[in-house]
């Protein structure tokens, strides 16, 4: 059984051949590492020590967060509603909430 985007297929164990794997493990990777990024600058590192990238049977990947305290995934949730609120007063606003990043001198 799966959802729509496939995150409740069973984990990729048993390789079958014809099937971006790797495409997908990397991609969560990337994710991954970018969700690790922002959760040391935050403090929250030692929070999520299961984060780890994976992939499905059908080639997709995932990010894995392990297992958490509550108050740590409530914290994560918090983060994201204050993210996506700032984001929707930028968009009314037409004003960026951050100055637009300069392109570094070669």
């Amino acid at each position: 059984m799966t959802d729509r985007r496939g995150v409740v297929a069973k984990r990729a164990e048993n390789l079958s051949p014809g099937v971006p794997y790797v495409r997908g493990w990397n991609r969560a990777r990337r994710s991954a590492g970018a969700l690790a990024d922002q959760l040391v600058l935050l403090g929250l590192d030692s929070d999520f020590p299961g984060l780890v990238a994976d992939v499905n049977v059908f080639g997709d990947g995932l990010v894995d967060l392990g297992t958490v305290r509550p108050e740590a995934a409530e914290l994560l949730a918090a983060l994201i509603t204050a993210g996506l609120a700032a984001e929707s007063r930028e968009a009314v606003t037409d004003n960026p909430l951050l100055p637009p990043r300069e392109a570094t001198a070669a």
